[in-house]
């Protein structure tokens, strides 16, 4: 019998055709769910779909197999419409074994589509899900439509003529068989992953061969089988002209960094601990050391930091990430480098916690460390990035924050938009804002290193070894002029208003407030960072709905405010502030504007807000 050729075309089932559909791949860590996802949303931003993806895997390195907390999952939203958010409820839940379908059948919608692997439910693998009794035969599945698959058999058929394979790599493929039987059921076409397969293992032909076979094998198996009544269609969505790529948000951050340093001529330093969610950010640049990018893996956290200040003292760009519990151990030197005004960026990816907490998961808890955590009055720049593809704009805006205003600054990015991904519209440096270096390009009669900009107060920026700026540097008070120490009191309290004073002025260079959907109305909800894609998908089902008196005012910019925050206030009857802590920024509000009243809706689960729980709330408070 001849083989099949590599034409992939649609059979004549029903075709429905969507606006947006979410899918979610679930199994253990080992099950290469996170590859699974990554084709599918790839493939799919190829196609033209806006995209938005929610990685979640278990902080364990290799939880025990078939474990209720060993389940790694990928979920994708995909549609034809504006994505914000990876999705609330799914419609697809694809589960390689029992325990990825007990902790995630709570999100599939009834009467939605679940395929299982039933090779997976064993009654060890069951025992290991908490099951008594097998969901695929008690009924307990009934208000689903379940697609049980035989996988882990179809794949070793799949392969049994293919030699040269030991059994455990050929079980590994299974996850190409239900990526194959989801592109058929989304229109989509294998040939990106098969491409894709053919690049990973160009060093080992015969795995890129049997992941494509059992890739095809589940594509054709979805044509044929009659359980699958429907193939779907999500058109292309209707974005700005341009070329896109694919973008996680840690990747988005690299490349802003490495566009400020393109920018401003400057050689990008990176001193960096690895630490989850933040090390990828590590893991990127490492890659551009053409581009001048130098990259160094300290021992810990405080060496990561000072090696930092080191580079920026010698004149480089210079960044340090971390998530929270690094947070905490940077605090000291992030108070140096604050001292001796270089500029500095610390990028923070926050996770759950506290102390180790829950490092796979998110959450936004740091807040109050970035603005307060360290000794004496420390205030530094502190800004948030809010989506996937808006890390690399935030990264950009911190570096030129920092060089512009000789401070250090603190980007807060989170787990969700740092492992999600979306759409990232590619720039050229000629599109980028101009960053002013404060660095002395020439040495001048009767120069001081603590000479500051009338605007900006930013001092000089002295580069060491330059004959004639030779000046003194460290963690001791200044003296105003000279940099050398000073005990004096009068200095010291000069010192520290300046300092001050230099960070309220930034207020002056960044944008101001803007509210999306209402400028005034019933009720304000305020967001920061990464809960933005949530909130706008939830105040827009709600205008849509008719509640057109409700206002999304989200802040990137937390140290200063922006400078007409309370004019924004004062235009609401209700403000609710909504964070994944216990209120942080409210926190910050209050202290700002004591004046107003700031009602709290607070979620720390380790997840981001789901779309539901926040209408309920804002529905509430608009009754």
């Amino acid at each position: 019998m001849a083989k099949k050729p590599l034409i992939f075309e649609y059979a004549d089932q029903e075709n429905k055709v969507l606006e947006a559909v979410v899918v979610r791949f679930v199994g253990d860590s080992g099950d290469g769910m996170q590859l699974t996802g990554t084709q599918f949303s790839d493939t799919s931003a190829m196609f033209g779909n806006d995209v938005a993806t929610f990685p979640n895997f278990p902080a364990e390195i290799r939880a025990p197999q078939g474990s209720l907390y060993g389940v790694s999952g990928f979920q994708v939203h995909i549609g034809s419409i504006a994505v914000n958010t990876p999705g609330d409820n799914v419609d697809l839940l694809v589960a390689m074994n029992p325990a990825g379908l007990k902790t995630n059948l709570y999100a599939v919608k009834p009467g939605h589509t679940i395929i299982v692997d039933t090779d997976a439910f064993t009654r060890k693998n069951l025992e290991k899900a908490k099951y008594e009794t097998n969901p695929l035969e008690d009924g307990s599945l009934e208000n689903y439509r379940v697609i049980e698959v035989a996988m882990t058999s179809l794949t070793k058929e799949a392969l049994k003529e293919l030699q040269g394979l030991d059994n455990k790599s050929i079980v590994r493929s299974k996850n190409m068989f239900a990526l194959g039987m989801v592109y058929w059921m989304y229109h989509r076409s294998p040939k990106h992953t098969i491409e894709f397969l053919n690049r990973k293992f160009k060093n080992k032909p015969l795995i890129a061969e049997a992941n494509t076979k059992v890739l095809k094998s589940g594509y054709y198996f979805a044509e044929t089988l009659e359980l699958i009544p429907n193939a779907y269609t999500i058109a292309p969505a209707k974005m700005p002209a341009g070329t896109y790529r694919i973008l996680l948000g840690n990747t988005a951050t690299a490349w802003g960094f490495l566009a400020a340093a393109e920018k401003t001529g400057l050689n990008l330093f990176l001193g960096s601990y690895p630490i989850t969610p933040a090390s990828d950010i590590l893991h990127e640049l490492v890659k551009h050391k053409h581009f001048g990018v130098k990259t160094l893996q300290a021992e810990d956290e405080i060496a990561g930091i000072t090696s930092a200040i080191g580079a920026s003292f010698a004149g480089n760009l210079a960044i340090t990430t971390t998530s929270g519990p690094g947070l905490a151990l940077k605090g000291e030197a992030l108070g140096l480098a604050m001292m001796v005004e270089l500029p500095l960026v610390v990028v923070n990816v926050q996770r759950g916690g506290p102390s180790t907490g829950l490092p796979t998961k998110t959450e936004q808890s740091d807040l109050l460390q970035a603005m307060y955590g360290r000794n004496g009055e420390s205030p530094v720049i502190v800004i948030a990035a809010s989506t996937p593809a808006n890390c690399f704009d935030f990264a950009y805006e911190a570096a030129k924050l920092t060089l512009e205003h000789m401070t250090p600054v603190v980007l807060l990015t989170d787990g969700y938009i740092a492992n999600g991904s979306a759409p990232w519209k590619i720039k050229t440096i000629a599109e980028m804002p101009e960053i002013k270096s404060n660095k002395v390009e020439e040495v001048k009669e009767n120069w001081h290193p603590y000479d500051r900009d009338e605007g900006t107060l930013a001092r000089n920026w002295a580069i060491p070894g330059t004959e004639g700026l030779e000046h003194r540097i460290g963690g001791l008070e200044k003296d105003r002029v000279t940099g050398n120490v000073s005990y004096v009191p009068e200095n010291h309290g000069y010192m520290t208003k300046i300092r001050s004073e230099k960070v309220k002025r930034v207020k002056d260079f960044i944008p101001e407030l803007e509210t999306e959907f209402s400028d005034s109305g019933n009720l304000l909800v305020i967001g920061w960072g990464g809960t933005y894609g949530s909130l706008h998908t939830a105040v827009k089902q709600l205008h849509g709905e008719g509640h057109t008196d409700i206002g999304l005012a989200h802040f990137n910019y937390i140290n200063p405010l922006p400078r007409n925050t309370g004019e924004v206030l004062k235009r609401f009857d209700k403000i609710v502030v909504c964070e994944l802590n216990n209120g942080q920024f409210a926190k910050v509000l209050r202290t700002n504007f004591d004046e107003f009243k700031f009602l709290q809706f607070n979620k720390v689960q380790g997840l981001p807000f789901g779309n539901d729980e926040l209408i309920q709330k804002f529905k509430q408070l608009i009754q």
